[in-house]
């Protein structure tokens, strides 16, 4: 099971958590072939608590995924005040594109494995596409981005931004120059 049961013991939370940090930064430092117990050693847990919250390695990844994702969507919040409109949309659809090229390796494992990486994330995407279109209409009202930009033509452009991040060779002064060229496009007209 990927998502906290409600109800579960502060102390169970915090260790699920402790999980899902340590996964994150042992996936991180030794790629796809890291054990779970490596896992338990980074978090200063038992290998059977690791188990007893994430059954399959699998399961483990897709909520590192999942918590990641989450964490990408709230941090769309404090920049629906910030100084600058523009700025704050096209950094939080960098930020997007960064991490789609991030959870690549995972996501590719996940769906070698049968795994649906997209189960259980229906309220993360949701909360995604809400940040994402009030950052728009933001920058919109700010004169940053062109007007008659929508959501449907926006979530396609980042979903090829995306796609190319995930699929490389994505390094060196490419993403700038990619991501430069789309922003362009979306800016008014002059």
């Amino acid at each position: 099971m990927t998502e906290e049961p409600r109800g579960m013991r502060a102390d169970a939370r915090r260790n699920r958590a402790r999980v899902l940090v340590a996964a994150e930064t042992v996936l991180a430092r030794e790629g796809l072939g890291a054990t779970m117990r490596t896992v338990a050693g980074e978090a200063g847990v038992g290998l059977g608590t690791v188990y007893r919250h994430f059954p399959t390695q699998a399961e483990l990844y897709r909520a590192v995924i999942t918590e990641r994702a989450r964490r990408l969507a709230e941090r769309a919040g404090p920049l629906l005040t910030a100084e600058d409109p523009g700025e704050a949309f096209f950094g939080f659809l960098t930020a997007v594109v960064d991490d789609a090229a991030r959870n690549k390796a995972m996501a590719d494992f996940l769906t070698g494995a049968g795994v649906d990486v997209k189960e259980g994330m229906e309220d993360t995407s949701r909360a995604m596409r809400e940040a994402i279109e009030a950052l728009m209409t933001r920058a919109q009202r700010a004169g940053a981005v062109r007007a008659d930009l929508c959501m449907p033509e926006l979530l396609a452009l980042l979903g090829a931004l995306c796609a190319a991040a995930e699929r490389g060779p994505w390094a060196g002064d490419l993403p700038g120059r990619v991501l430069g060229l789309v922003y362009d496009g979306c800016r008014p007209r002059p």
